[in-house]
């Protein structure tokens, strides 16, 4: 009897071992994507990244399992891409803002009243994106999504129908995004530094009189309670993408990536498709609470081309142009050959 009940309690602890190396392999297959993203989760953006961490693990059979941080509860942009590079990250949502501190090239989409509608837009990148995706695996990120946000706007205390109205205002403009910053004083705008998230305070306590966002984030923040004119004019596309670390990324088995890359693109399509009509509500929802489109004809629309023309030179020429002077050229060339045959 205490024969077999020596067997019993040695077959039980080699079970016990057995499981708990098991589960240990089991766990070191399995690869944690720590994704962070600063747009909160119940924006069309977080919807869609929950659910692309669901189809990861579905895809990859739970091999791939993507642990989420919304809200930016993991850092702005700057921290989130410094703990990609450390690893402690694996991947993240960034704006073109974000992605500019990667590849500087995707500045040129920023520029100032270049691209100016959707059709254009998605010419240039037709023909752009292969070789955006190419620089980015070249400074050790690969790109699961690139997608077109919507469009910035100018807001104003009052109507702004040409340059010269808004250079009569003090235009509140992010520091933290340098470029855009200098590009705005450099065409003589009374650029004063404001925070993104410190727009609403500082059109309440008077220090600016204009800004250029989103009309979904000006919906969202409330910043038309305060800027009551939105000119209908495109400034410059709003893109954002979704990175992850190329050495993550390889650790990935090379029979689910096609998969988890066409599911990147899926959510491509969704989002785009639900931003559009995003903004569209948002704008209308404005409306309705007092917002006034101050609408465009074409040779007023013409009068803003012509004057960032007149900067062109400063912007992309020196020795320390503000925009990528070889992507602007590429950009420009696309757009003078498609509004040529259209």
């Amino acid at each position: 009897m205490k024969i077999y009940l020596k067997r019993k309690l040695l077959f039980l602890f080699v079970m016990f071992v057995f499981l708990i190396t098991v589960n240990s392999i089991f766990a070191q297959n399995t690869i944690q994507v720590r994704l962070a993203s600063i747009v909160p989760e119940n924006s069309a953006w977080g919807q869609a990244i929950n659910r692309l961490a669901a189809d990861f693990r579905r895809i990859t059979n739970g091999q791939v399992e993507v642990i989420v941080f919304h809200n930016g509860t993991a850092g702005n942009e700057t921290e989130i891409l410094r703990r990609m590079r450390a690893n402690t990250l694996q991947a993240g949502v960034f704006s073109s803002m974000g992605m500019n501190s990667i590849t500087p090239e995707v500045l040129a989409f920023s520029y100032p009243f270049l691209i100016r509608n959707e059709a254009e837009y998605n010419e240039v990148m037709r023909q752009l994106r292969p070789d955006l995706i190419s620089r980015m695996e070249r400074s050790g990120f690969v790109t699961l999504a690139w997608v077109h946000a919507g469009w910035i706007r100018i807001f104003s205390r009052t109507p702004v129908i040409s340059p010269n109205d808004l250079r009569g205002m003090r235009l509140g403009s992010d520091s933290n995004q340098q470029e855009i910053f200098q590009a705005f004083r450099t065409m003589r705008y009374q650029v004063v530094p404001a925070d993104v998230t410190e727009l609403l305070t500082a059109f309440n306590f008077n220090r600016i009189d204009a800004a250029y966002s989103s009309p979904v984030f000006v919906a969202s923040n409330q910043l038309f309670t305060s800027a009551r004119y939105m000119s209908n004019i495109n400034v410059s596309p709003f893109m954002g993408g979704i990175l992850i670390n190329r050495t993550t990324w390889q650790r990935i088995p090379e029979r689910f990536r096609s998969q988890l890359l066409e599911v990147c693109r899926r959510l491509e399509r969704e989002i785009e498709s639900s931003v559009v009509s995003l903004e569209n509500d948002a704008i209308i929802e404005m409306q309705r609470y007092g917002l006034t489109i101050t609408d465009l004809t074409p040779a007023q629309l013409q009068v803003w081309y012509d004057d960032v023309a007149l900067y062109e030179n400063t912007l992309i020429g020196g020795n320390n142009p503000v925009f990528h002077r070889e992507y602007y050229t590429r950009i420009k060339d696309i757009l003078t050959e498609f509004r040529r045959r259209n």
